[in-house]
């Protein structure tokens, strides 16, 4: 199974070009084991928005020529994906308290495009490329603190494997498919803290932990992924922010086969960083944020860059 895992990583590529939870999450960069796509939380990540209704529009663009071993070394595949994704998103954090938090939800719905090429030993070139619905990810608890110099978070969400999907093909590594063909549990939790108290500087932390449910087709229960999502930023005027942001996303479990046997024992991760910058329209009372994330590190999977412009609109 080891061996299959990386004839047909090509082919999963695109399987989790999926939703994403908490403030500000959609599609970008693949993983075989994680549905949550890091990266799409910036600065001020784990900062929900106070009582009210909310919907977001995310647009994620990745692009990578790199896939990686599980050494970290580029394979010899003459790789070439360019992904894109839209994710709507409503939110609603109501007036309830529970343990002196506010208490929310939401649900995220992506659509995702994918655009895959490469050359396989015995093969030669293939191709594909796909757009449809992607997993849908429900999240039903949210619970959101802020104090004088601090804000936290935490939240339980599920992916459910709405998307279409086909079972990876050896014949055609190149299969793009948007769902991935397996629930996903996501535990969620963050802070961010401001430095001075006119609330000028801040630095955040969210951590999210997934647990998978087995993909059915490949007899495969994916291992267990984390993410660290970190931020740094500065207010320049009331109405924009500017920052460093990066992210580390680390298998921490093996991939299992229908009998509790090891899949494989590689361990993907990636890591990230970049610049970002967010501005609010009061007439509008609408949100933007455009972030550039680099990723200078991957291991079995593929190693790219992320542009991502996220629109949030109060209501």
């Amino acid at each position: 199974m080891k061996t299959l895992k990386h004839q047909l990583l090509g082919s999963l590529v695109a399987l989790s070009l999926l939703a994403l939870a908490q403030p500000l999450f959609a599609q970008g960069p693949p993983s075989l084991t994680s549905h949550y796509v890091p990266g799409v939380e910036g600065i001020k990540g784990a900062s929900l928005p106070p009582p009210g209704f909310y919907l977001r529009d995310y647009n994620v663009f990745y692009l990578a020529s790199q896939l990686n071993n599980a050494d970290g070394d580029e394979m010899n595949m003459d790789f070439d994906l360019m992904a894109y994704a839209q994710v709507f998103r409503p939110i609603y954090i109501t007036k309830w308290k529970l343990l002196g938090a506010s208490y929310g939800m939401d649900v995220i719905v992506p659509f995702a495009y994918t655009d895959l090429e490469l050359n396989i030993p015995g093969l030669g070139r293939a191709s594909d490329s796909s757009f449809n619905l992607s997993d849908v990810f429900v999240e039903p608890i949210t619970l959101s603190w802020h104090g004088k110099r601090f804000d936290a978070a935490v939240g339980y969400g599920f992916y459910v494997p709405t998307g279409d999907y086909d079972a990876p093909d050896p014949t055609n590594p190149a299969r793009t498919s948007p769902g991935k063909g397996f629930w996903t549990h996501m535990l969620t939790a963050g802070g961010t803290w401001f430095f001075d108290e006119p609330k000028t500087w801040a630095v955040s932390a969210l951590c999210r932990y997934e647990i998978n449910m087995e993909n059915s087709d490949l007899d495969i229960t994916p291992g267990q992924e984390f993410t660290l999502e970190w931020g740094v930023s500065k207010t320049l005027a009331k109405t924009i922010d500017v920052g460093l942001v990066g992210y580390y996303q680390q298998q921490v479990t093996e991939d299992n086969g229908h009998d509790g046997a090891a899949a494989s024992d590689d361990l993907d991760h990636v890591a990230s960083v970049g610049p970002e910058v967010n501005a609010f329209i009061p007439k509008l009372k609408l949100f933007a944020s455009l972030r550039y994330l680099y990723e200078f590190s991957a291991s079995d999977r593929p190693q790219g860059s992320t542009v991502t412009l996220t629109l949030t609109k109060m209501f």
